[in-house]
């Protein structure tokens, strides 16, 4: 690991104000340590944000969710109010990683860090999250800009990130063994504004399946989700899935996520 200097502000303000230069926010640390401790990262300055109390926390409404960027996956799976208003998401912050991941693991530092086949990208454009920062709203589709790539500037401290509770929601992910991230997986949605389809692990940042969702809108069932060929354009192959396996698995983990949907 490369030497850096460190600092454990106690409010955003003071946390914005020593992120100049090279620093990095520091979340769970679920990633960016490992990344470090492999020199395969370095900054010369950590900001931990473990001290800013009011990053923390779930508040709720008749319609939403709103989550604070240093929220815990346990915290958000053991939420009553997530469970309540949008139980997938809960289910996926269950499902992230091992008990250790998941004590440590926030949804800030997930999606800040944006890896391709993390869970919480599925669910911001799944469920057509927005995420908000200390300078602006970004809206979840156009959040994720690519392989490890966020479209926030330098310094640009993202404060939570509020969910629009769906009629119909579920995420299903066929999980590579030993890391438990997604070989594939896909969260659908169905509510106000129609069916949303977003797929995480197939390619080097989540995506939209636009015609799942096209097929979905017309029949919301497993079998017009399994009908559905998807191109091998773009997608992923490696030693655990070829370009065409993945293809495949993305309707058929559609096909579950939809049956899983209807049976709430």
């Amino acid at each position: 690991m490369y030497a850096f200097d460190y600092q454990r502000p106690t409010s955003r303000a003071d946390a914005v104000s020593a992120a100049g230069g090279d620093a990095r926010y520091l979340a769970g640390g679920q990633s960016l340590v490992q990344a470090m401790k492999l020199r395969l990262s370095q900054s010369e300055r950590l900001v931990d944000l473990g001290a800013v109390a009011d990053l923390k926390g779930i508040k709720a409404d008749a319609n939403s969710v709103t989550i604070g960027a240093m929220t815990t996956h346990a915290a958000v799976a053991a939420s009553a109010d997530v469970r309540k208003l949008i139980p997938a998401l809960a289910e996926l912050a269950g499902g992230i990683g091992d008990p250790m991941v998941r004590n440590m693991g926030t949804i800030g530092g997930s999606i800040a860090n944006a890896d391709p086949a993390a869970c919480y990208p599925a669910a911001v454009v799944g469920l057509g999250a927005t995420v908000q920062t200390n300078k602006r709203s970004i809206a979840g589709d156009s959040f994720f800009t690519g392989l490890f790539e966020t479209a926030l500037e330098p310094g640009e401290l993202i404060v939570g990130v509020s969910f629009p509770a769906a009629q119909k929601a579920a995420y299903v992910k066929y999980k590579q063994p030993a890391s438990r991230f997604a070989l594939i997986g896909v969260f659908v949605s169905q509510g106000t504004g129609g069916v949303r389809v977003a797929v995480t692990g197939a390619k080097g940042s989540v995506f939209r399946a636009a015609s799942i969702e096209a097929a979905l809108a017309k029949s919301f069932t497993p079998e017009a989700a399994k009908a559905v060929k998807m191109p091998t354009d773009g997608i992923n192959s490696d030693m655990h899935g070829s370009a065409a396996y993945r293809a495949a698995m993305i309707s058929v983990m559609a096909s579950r996520a939809v049956a899983a949907a209807l049976a709430r």
